[in-house]
């Protein structure tokens, strides 16, 4: 920035939900949006070497980084397969050699292909799949791939962004501290007649919680909006204040206790603003991302499965750490950009950890892609929900928990579905093969082989239907 002031918001890039004031000599980046006052810039990098572009450039690497999950069936299926066959051949040409006709051992040997059949086997995965990805919508988890399916019950860390996935996203008023003798209605609405006029998030907030509260706003006159400081006007024949410390500083104001409690909302994450006249503090109002209310209740939920739950956030390490301190989070990255989001997931993989990005922004778009499993919030931005392999509808961290729990009752679906087609099949060979004829005169005839082999299909299906009865544990 050459000259001029401003607050810019820098979320699309940061996650920081409340802007940045800038000063001349600071940086101001691409896809930012200036949000009050005016500058002037010079462009020190365009095109492919912008924020954004380093961005894009990202996510397709890691999108192309991904490997393929080799199937358990096709594993199984190709041992499976050659030996069954060598079987049917060897017990054809057995049954020749003690002297039965051609026909008695190619019946062997077709029985024998026939029982073992690996229909089931290619059944098992597939079926409980679509089941598995059914149930999923139907819980408001669209989940893109069967790879992203098989991969979540191996999880053992959640990377989750902050703002707008832990957090709502919005800044919300969270605490109103008048001077003795003043109400707080009669502080909100005076913060509010003033901040209305402005365009800057936290007079947002402060004019939202004003209506939310049915109160009868006044007209400001002579407002004059101080970039990166605060404001100014008339309210009732009477000049107001609105601001940060070192504008009530430079006023003149005295601040009396109120600089104490300020530092106290600060501490917690909040974001203090002073309201005064030209003499005195009349009260601070904090603002403040607040936590979603299933947040918690999720986050400790992830602990009882036994993964390790890390925030990564571009917000200033106080914010972070009051975050973290109120939700009991394992391990808080703050103050991270795009690509440090990207290589601390990249850092986690190299580390063994089967990992999961939790996010909704641009910013979180390159982390998505290069996690093993990268989740999107269903409010999110359109490049974090095609960057992502599982999209959250409802927009609720306690969906991640039952995407969690999901996969772990398809895979263990699977495993039955595979041990079952298979031991039925292994049980059928020794029948089909004739072991049983020289003591009790029982062949399997090939019809029958066909029937049994169907009846193990049918158990497969059935058993991965009952996917359909999964309620998360929540």
């Amino acid at each position: 920035m050459i000259s001029g002031s401003s607050a810019v918001d820098e979320s699309a890039l940061t996650g920081e939900s409340i802007p940045v004031a800038k000063q001349a000599g600071d940086k101001v980046y691409s896809a930012t949006i200036n949000k009050a006052g005016s500058f002037h810039f010079e462009a020190q990098r365009i095109g492919e070497d912008t924020t954004l572009a380093q961005i894009i450039r990202l996510v397709e690497e890691a999108s192309s980084s991904k490997a393929p999950i080799a199937r358990m069936a096709d594993q199984i299926s190709g041992i499976f397969v050659p030996v069954v066959i060598a079987i049917a051949l060897v017990s054809t040409i057995v049954w020749l050699l003690l002297g039965y006709s051609f026909e008695f051992a190619l019946t062997i040997g077709i029985a024998i292909l026939v029982i073992s059949c690996p229909c089931a086997l290619g059944l098992a995965t597939p079926v409980a799949i679509m089941v598995g990805t059914g149930q999923g919508a139907l819980h408001g988890i669209l989940i893109k791939s069967a790879e992203a399916l098989e991969t979540a019950h191996n999880l053992d860390t959640v990377v989750l962004d902050k703002t707008g996935t832990i957090t709502e996203g919005k800044p919300q008023v969270t605490d109103v501290l008048p001077i003795s003798g003043v109400h707080q209605e009669r502080l909100l609405t005076i913060a509010a007649s003033l901040e209305k006029p402005s365009e800057h998030p936290l007079a947002e907030a402060i004019v939202n919680a004003a209506v939310n509260r049915e109160l009868q706003l006044h007209t400001a006159h002579d407002f004059l909006a101080i970039p990166g400081k605060g404001v100014q006007a008339k309210i009732e024949e009477q000049l107001y204040l609105a601001g940060n410390i070192s504008f009530m500083k430079e006023k003149g104001v005295q601040l009396d206790h109120f600089e104490q409690e300020a530092d106290r909302l600060a501490e917690q994450g909040k974001t203090p603003m002073y309201f005064a006249t030209p003499h005195e503090v009349i009260g601070v109002i904090a603002v403040a991302d607040v936590v979603k209310p299933t947040s918690k209740q999720a986050i400790t939920n992830l602990k009882k499965l036994g993964v390790d739950v890390v925030m990564l956030t571009g917000d200033n390490k106080r914010t972070a750490e009051a975050i973290r301190t109120e939700l009991d989070i394992d391990t808080v990255i703050a103050e991270v950009l795009p690509e440090d989001k990207e290589r601390e997931v990249r850092n986690l993989q190299e580390q063994g950890k089967i990992v999961a990005m939790v996010g909704d922004g641009v910013n979180d778009a390159p982390a998505l892609a290069r996690a093993h499993v990268g989740i999107a919030i269903g409010a999110g931005t359109d490049v974090a929900i095609e960057s992502a392999d599982i999209v959250l509808m409802r927009n609720s961290l306690l969906d991640v928990v039952t995407a969690i729990q999901l996969s772990k009752a398809t895979i263990r679906n699977i495993k039955q579905n595979l041990f079952w087609a298979f031991f039925y099949n292994t049980l059928g060979i020794p029948l089909a093969a004739g072991l049983f004829f020289p003591l009790f005169g029982w062949k399997l005839n090939p019809m029958y082989a066909a029937a049994a082999m169907s009846l193990s299909s049918i158990f497969v299906v059935t058993n991965a239907l009952r996917l359909r009865r999964f309620r998360p544990n929540l």
